[in-house]
């Protein structure tokens, strides 16, 4: 072949590579143009840093980082935390709140969900409690040795008698009660001394000053003789409650002998909830009732309110107090207690089971309509037959999702909706420099999603408390492949690992936004095969690499 011949060649080469460009370049703009997309666009410099922006109905939002999903981002790119594409968000497409949990007609009826309208009503303020029922301290006598002596004989010798007013306890023999009672009729016989006034007084005082009760000097006096042993008697009727001698034993000057509590008023100590402490006030009337006596009602007032708070069962305690004239209360009953107040007119209404008690707020699920739920924080109030008063966040209307909510949590969980009723992070609005606001510091947040996530990749390094994997996609998480580092557990990993293993792991997220090594072992050989087929392996695997270390530096 000649050169004649051979710059033919090239130039009809040239003609037809030229012509196949163009006819390609046409059939693509075509092709954009029967989509709805835009034609064909120069490729730039970062056009294999960029993620494409995706076309069709849905309209984008924004970008985020799954790691980070708070941050958000106004344009595509590479995300400022991990190595990897950001991800977009797309709009629902029917105008409706984006964040809301949407669930079809069918799941709503397999999670058994009911829904009631919140409603303006009276809400009747009554409290209810229980406690117990003690005796009422204020009924108390207690009888003392007033000198030194002797017990005689008993005539109640055991605990819990129920003994009446006047009623004999014991006989005693004061020594020093003898004296005093010679001396004082000594005095009496002294009918033509002087002063004889002066001198019996005196005498009757001393008797006073040995313990002796003006009862006992009025015995002394009307029999004229001297009375060596006594007889105490009950000064009060009710139940004896501590018994401090047997016969035989000898008594000091001020030591308790009986303790006599009375019955004919009671006390119940009654435990309120700390939220409901405000409702409780000294002086409200108060209806008793206790299973040990079918059908009656006991009428009384809150006596008063100990200030202190049980601290493990947030309670504080309401001191009742109850007639009981019958006497058939007695201290250990257990009694329900209803606190009797004005109802309040004119507050929201939702049923009580509605309500979530995360432990920081209250929060209730709000129907939005066309099957979609939204998670709202309420200020709740007073509870009260089986009603809770809303204080801020609802309105006449709206409708709560009355059981089935916690389910709703957990389809939303398992979707990966942003509004989780746990997650407490910040609404951010997306930034207009594809960077972090400076005022919103990118902190790790934990994804709603399971618990542990599967992953494969080759382990690039391993330090003491971390290791790096060079990993392929985990769809759990929305990561695409990537190279980063993990936690290693408390327990450790295998021995047999080292840098280049292909491996099989599972992590999850821990309390600080970071995720550790939940699981790990090298990939098993029936299944090496698939990791050929990894976007992490090979060219693309050393491009990540290479990629890694072009934005670290």
């Amino acid at each position: 072949m000649n050169r004649s011949n051979i710059v033919l060649a090239v130039v009809a080469a040239g003609v037809i590579g030229a012509g196949g460009y163009g006819m390609y370049a046409l059939g693509m703009g075509r092709g954009m143009r029967m989509s709805g997309g835009p034609g064909p666009v120069a490729a730039s410099k970062d056009s294999a840093q960029s993620a494409p922006v995706p076309t069709g109905e849905k309209k984008v939002l924004y970008w985020h980082d799954p790691m980070v999903p708070a941050q958000k981002f106004d344009k595509p790119g590479k995300s400022p935390f991990m190595d990897m594409q950001l991800v977009p968000v797309y709009a629902s497409g029917d105008g409706g709140d984006d964040s809301a949990v949407n669930i079809s007609p069918g799941v709503q009826q397999n999670l058994g969900i009911r829904t009631a309208e919140v409603a303006s009503g009276s809400l009747d303020a009554a409290v209810n409690a229980v406690g117990s029922v003690a005796y009422n301290d204020r009924e108390v006598e207690v009888v003392q040795a007033r000198s030194n002596g002797f017990v005689e004989k008993l005539y109640v010798r055991t605990v819990l008698e129920t003994v009446k007013k006047g009623q004999a306890l014991a006989q005693i023999f004061v020594p020093d009660w003898i004296a005093a009672q010679e001396e004082y009729l000594s005095v009496v016989r002294m009918t033509s001394a002087a002063g004889l006034g002066a001198l019996r007084d005196g005498a009757k005082q001393r008797m006073r000053l040995v313990g002796m009760s003006d009862d006992q000097i009025s015995a002394v006096a009307t029999s004229g003789k001297v009375i060596q042993r006594f007889t105490l008697v009950a000064p009060a009727s009710g139940i004896v409650s501590e018994l401090a001698v047997k016969e035989g034993m000898t008594i000091m000057a001020g030591a308790p002998l009986f303790r006599i509590n009375g019955i004919k008023t009671v006390w119940v100590n009654a435990e309120i909830p700390e939220n409901m402490s405000a409702q409780v006030r000294p002086g409200m009337m108060v209806e008793a009732r206790t299973p040990s006596i079918s059908g009656a009602v006991f009428k009384g007032k809150v006596a008063a309110i100990l200030p202190e708070i049980n601290a493990a069962t947030r309670t504080l305690k309401a001191r009742i107090e109850l007639a009981n004239p019958s006497e058939a209360l007695v201290p250990g009953m257990f009694a329900s207690v209803i606190f009797s107040s004005a109802a309040r007119q004119n507050v929201l209404l939702i049923p009580s089971e509605a309500v979530i008690q995360t432990g920081a707020r209250s929060v209730v699920m709000v129907v939005a309509g066309k099957g979609k739920f939204n998670p709202v924080e309420v200020d709740i109030g007073s509870e009260a037959g089986g009603k809770t008063e809303i204080r801020k966040g609802l309105v006449v209307g709206q409708k709560v999702v009355v059981s089935g909510q916690f389910l709703i949590d957990s389809e939303a969980s398992l979707r990966g909706t942003a509004t989780r009723m746990e997650d407490s992070a910040p609404s951010v609005t997306p930034a207009t420099t594809g960077k972090p606001q400076a005022s919103q510091p990118a902190m790790p947040a934990t994804p709603a999603m399971p618990l542990t996530h599967r992953g494969q990749g080759k382990i690039e390094k391993i330090d003491k408390d971390a290791i790096t994997i060079s990993h392929g996609p985990i769809p759990d998480l929305q990561w695409g492949p990537m190279t980063m580092g993990f936690k290693i557990p408390a327990s450790g990993i295998p021995k047999t690992l080292a840098v280049g293993t292909s491996v099989d792991f599972s992590i999850r997220a821990t309390a600080d936004g970071e995720y550790e090594i939940s699981t790990i072992a090298p990939v098993a050989a029936s299944t090496k095969s698939d990791m050929k087929s990894m976007p992490m392996d090979g060219k693309a695997m050393r491009d990540m690499r290479s990629s890694a270390s072009g934005a670290a530096q």
